[in-house]
């Protein structure tokens, strides 16, 4: 809003009120004797002036002059302190005298006053956008009942997660530090993925959710800061729950010969491990780590006291299939005689995800033939569609990279 637009504003506001005064005036003493609408005029005329109020106190905020942000370097007697500003120079400035000294610490960011450059104000520190993208605002639908074949694999992140989170004292009334970080480890499609799902439907805690590879940043630091601002954004809003999927992107075995890119994520791993054993306590932050490719991880990430536990999660077995096809089976519109045990040894060797996109194709198939309900014939068909094409993908990737 320009000043010239902010004084006429004003100007016109003024005016308006002038003349709803002399209607008010002309009213009460020449037109109306009834003392109701004596009584409207007058409420309509306080109302009026309580909102004119209002808005000079909001054009006198809008002149101000805007604040130069900057960073304290070090804190001085009499209440001076050395500011780094976003200009360039360094500055000695006095700090505002309703600023408590204890909020200032080097590296704290502060807003200045552009005239006298004086400490007038203490900003939160920066967070990356992708950091605070991370936190997931709505829990999943995913809960333990919809995962099958993973029983004891879901026992351990439990014990390792949930409980230290939602029953603290079991483990200080027998003096141990609970575990603070779990790895899950295994195949595409086991089910690594939908466990943090059901972590965060089943827990209270804050969920943060982030990819390793958006850690892999191209200048020189930033993922190492991102690493930091992640564990700092999760201490704040404790108690929470890290999960870094595809972990082996940003935590892979450091080589005697690399390339300025390799160095690059080799410095946020090491954040990454100093944040997981480092001198601040981690508290109540829980951290599961998922990853299909455990043997590119560096080993200093998976010695005791960083992550606690890897759990494997494996294809599942015979019993796992027919739990899968059960879970996935209650939603759809089935017929009464399929024989789930049949169809389970059928798909010998495939993955929780191939079972629940051989039941999405069955249903395709009953709706190209446009039945009513899904027969165990479609389901064949939609196992030796869906395990044939997995097979064929797979072999064209290993020709293809051989």
């Amino acid at each position: 809003m320009e000043e010239d637009d902010i004084g006429g504003t004003s100007k016109e506001l003024t005016q308006k009120i002038e003349e709803l005064q002399r209607k008010h005036d002309k009213l009460y003493y020449d037109e109306y004797e009834d003392s109701e609408s004596r009584d409207y005029m007058r409420n309509e005329l306080e109302k009026l002036k309580r909102e004119t109020h209002e808005l000079k106190k909001e054009i006198n905020r809008l002149k101000k002059p805007p604040l130069l942000v900057g960073v304290v370097k070090e804190l001085l007697p009499n209440d001076k302190a050395v500011i780094e500003s976003t200009t360039g120079p360094d500055f000695i400035v006095n700090v505002a005298d309703f600023l408590p000294g204890r909020e200032l610490t080097p590296g704290t960011r502060v807003a200045l006053n552009k005239q006298t450059l004086s400490v007038v104000r203490v900003l939160p520190p920066p967070v990356d956008p992708n950091i605070m993208g991370a936190e997931l605002i709505k829990k999943p639908e995913v809960t333990y009942e919809d995962i099958g074949g993973l029983k004891d694999q879901i026992k351990e992140v439990r014990e390792t997660v949930e409980d230290p989170l939602l029953y603290p004292e079991r483990f200080s009334r027998r003096g141990i530090d609970p575990p603070r970080a779990v790895l899950l480890v295994g195949p595409p499609g086991t089910g690594k993925t939908m466990m943090a799902k059901a972590v965060a439907n089943s827990t209270n805690a804050t969920f943060i959710k982030l990819v390793g590879s958006e850690l892999v940043q191209k200048y020189i630091g930033e993922g190492a800061r991102m690493v930091r601002e992640l564990f700092q954004m999760a201490r704040e809003k404790s108690p929470s729950v890290i999960f870094m999927d595809e972990l082996d992107s940003v935590a892979t075995k450091r080589q005697e010969r690399s390339t300025s890119g390799d160095r690059e994520v080799q410095r946020t791993m090491m954040q990454l491990l100093s944040e997981l054993d480092g001198f601040d306590p981690l508290g109540e932050v829980k951290i599961i780590g998922a990853t299909n490719r455990p043997e590119l991880l560096d080993k200093a990430l998976l010695r005791p006291g960083r992550f606690d536990r890897i759990i494997e999660t494996p294809k599942p077995d015979f019993e796992g299939r027919k739990m899968i096809f059960e879970i996935h089976m209650k939603g759809m519109g089935v017929e009464d005689d399929i024989n789930i045990p049949f169809l389970a040894e059928r798909s010998e060797g495939a993955s929780g995800a191939d079972i629940k996109a051989i039941c999405t194709e069955a249903g395709m198939f009953c709706i190209r033939k446009d039945k009513e309900k899904i027969s165990e014939r479609d389901f064949v068909e939609a196992i030796d569609k869906v395990l044939e094409d997995s097979s064929e993908s797979k072999i064209k990737r290993e020709v293809m990279f051989a």
